[in-house]
């Protein structure tokens, strides 16, 4: 028997409010998704389609109006704890030097925050060594404000994936960055997500983003959001950035933008490929 999906959303519908719901009037519609366990999806899709509100679902601040959302296969009631979630703008407490910055979940999220002064020797270590994988050696003591934006947005993944959740969300995460840097971030997360295999559901505008990173991307349509294409990307891994100068990864990256915009679908929610 196969195992059942790691992420499970079946027919689920949101509308933001009890008037909005009486008239019919939903953010999102009809989103089915599934994922397997260490599956990287991402969503992609135009400005106000609902991806954000798609991740507030994933993340349990949202209950949808309709359907039912499965994660690690739990329904979800509330906010996750078993995920992390940096954000677009690293939002480091300025303060806090970059490993303090990190250890912030387990200071204060249970269990971690009761066991926290008895084990901090232990987390100071594991803060430590991620902030190495992401090429932070030696910046452990450095204030936010001496860090360059991207060495921020890694800090801001090392925090998020400190109390080693089993799935990290991101939205538009390094939208603020400079192309450069942030392609150098897109090969920070590939590394970390090969070598832990931790859930990723990524937000992103950036199409050349989505098909570098995921290994299944959704389109959403305008608004109200629902799926109109659920595309496999099926490139070889692990991939580099020489990748993003083939035809394969262009005609992927094309293809996606083709349904950019879309209104709905011509023929069913979910295209698989």
């Amino acid at each position: 028997m196969s195992r059942p999906p790691f992420v499970d959303f079946e027919k689920v519908w949101l509308a933001y409010n009890d008037e909005a719901l009486a008239q019919e009037k939903f953010a999102v519609e009809d989103i089915s998704l599934q994922a397997g366990e260490g599956e990287f999806i991402a969503i992609v899709g135009p400005s106000g389609c609902g991806k954000s509100t798609f991740m507030k679902l994933a993340t349990g601040l949202r209950m949808p109006s309709r359907g039912s959302i499965r994660i690690g296969g739990a329904p979800v009631t509330g906010p996750l704890k078993i995920s992390g979630m940096p954000f677009q703008a690293p939002s480091l407490l300025p303060w806090r030097s970059t490993v303090d910055n990190v250890l912030l979940p387990l200071e204060i999220v249970e269990p971690h925050r009761s066991r926290f002064k008895a084990r901090h020797a232990e987390y100071r270590e594991r803060a430590i060594r991620l902030l190495q994988t992401v090429g932070l050696a030696g910046y452990e003591d450095k204030l936010p404000h001496q860090l360059s934006g991207g060495m921020q947005q890694r800090a801001s993944i090392c925090r998020a994936l400190i109390h080693e959740p089993k799935m990290l969300l991101l939205d538009e995460p390094f939208g603020a960055l400079d192309a450069f840097t942030r392609e150098e971030l897109w090969c920070t997360l590939r590394d970390l997500w090969e070598a832990q295999r931790f859930n990723v559901i990524l937000v992103t505008h950036d199409l050349r983003e989505s098909v570098f990173l995921a290994d299944t991307v959704y389109v959403m349509s305008r608004s109200p959001g629902r799926f109109v294409l659920r595309r496999e990307i099926d490139l070889a891994r692990q991939r580099d950035l020489e990748l993003t100068y083939t035809s394969a990864f262009t005609d992927l990256v094309h293809e996606l933008r083709g349904h950019i915009g879309a209104t709905r679908p011509t023929a069913t929610a979910e295209v698989a490929r």
